[in-house]
């Protein structure tokens, strides 16, 4: 990793990342993803001691380091940064009271992406029910938001404002992470009233086309470790690949098995060795 100065500001990120995601959308939706160069971590391997160095031992990951060499962390805060000294389109909400309310419904992403994240690295049977329930209730929760601030002129748009904006950045990768959920907890929304104004949000903002950076089945196939309850490329037992590796390229390995508590698959079984 070189340590010279850089003309744009670089990226430190995991490919498959929806935090990495966020940015990525964001940059898309400006015109404007050369603005920014990304380079890819390999969280399979130990952290570079270089990029340590410019984290000050923190691992977590998206990183942005500007040109001066300034360093920013948390993906939300890069968001803003990025969305300050990038031309273009704005996407947050101009306006002080929108720009207020779209930062309300962003505030409740945090434990409605560490709700999900937990049923899927669930590995007791008994308490699924009890985890699906949590998530269903955070559902419901953003439907009820998204109904309180549902203005007249946005009834034809399933989005927040109209159109799509900073809290469907935040929120549109962690509901396409959430395709592990389905996979392996057969997990999905109820056809019911309280959840029809969420369950419509989440559609458009999967379908939009500045949000096409990841597939389901890119999804599956890396996260599988995290449905055995290892995650940030920490390995299952009897395993010495994992399931985050670059190679073989996700598209060249078999879908693993859906059941999670029945069998742990092998490297062989997911196509890894």
């Amino acid at each position: 990793m070189s340590s010279a100065h850089h003309e744009r500001p670089v990226v430190y990120h995991i490919p498959a990342c929806p935090f990495s995601q966020r940015l990525e959308i964001l940059l898309t939706l400006k015109g404007q993803l050369e603005a920014v160069e990304f380079r890819v971590v390999d969280i399979t391997r130990p952290r570079d001691p270089e990029l340590l160095e410019k984290t000050r031992g923190t691992t977590a990951l998206p990183v942005l380091e500007t040109p001066q060499g300034g360093i920013l962390k948390e993906s939300l805060v890069i968001l803003d940064y990025l969305e300050e000294i990038v031309p273009g389109p704005p996407v947050r909400r101009i306006d002080p009271f929108e720009h207020a309310i779209e930062h309300m419904l962003i505030a409740k992403e945090g434990p409605f992406i560490t709700a999900g994240y937990r049923l899927v690295m669930n590995q007791d049977r008994a308490a699924r029910e009890d985890k699906r329930g949590q998530l269903l209730q955070l559902y419901a929760d953003l439907d009820d938001f998204l109904v309180a601030h549902e203005a007249s002129e946005n009834e034809a748009s399933n989005f927040l404002f109209g159109r799509f904006g900073l809290a469907e950045v935040v929120f549109t990768p962690i509901f396409a992470r959430f395709w592990f959920l389905d996979y392996y907890e057969g997990f999905q929304l109820p056809d019911e009233a309280r959840f029809a104004r969420v369950s419509g949000w989440r559609e458009a903002c999967l379908a939009h086309p500045a949000a096409q950076q990841v597939s389901r089945e890119e999804i599956v196939k890396l996260y599988y470790d995290y449905a055995l309850g290892f995650g940030n490329g920490a390995l299952p037992p009897g395993r010495s690949i994992s399931s985050f590796t670059a190679h073989p390229h996700w598209r060249d390995r078999p879908w693993p098995p859906a059941d999670k508590y029945e069998r742990a698959a092998s490297d062989r079984d997911l196509g890894l060795a």
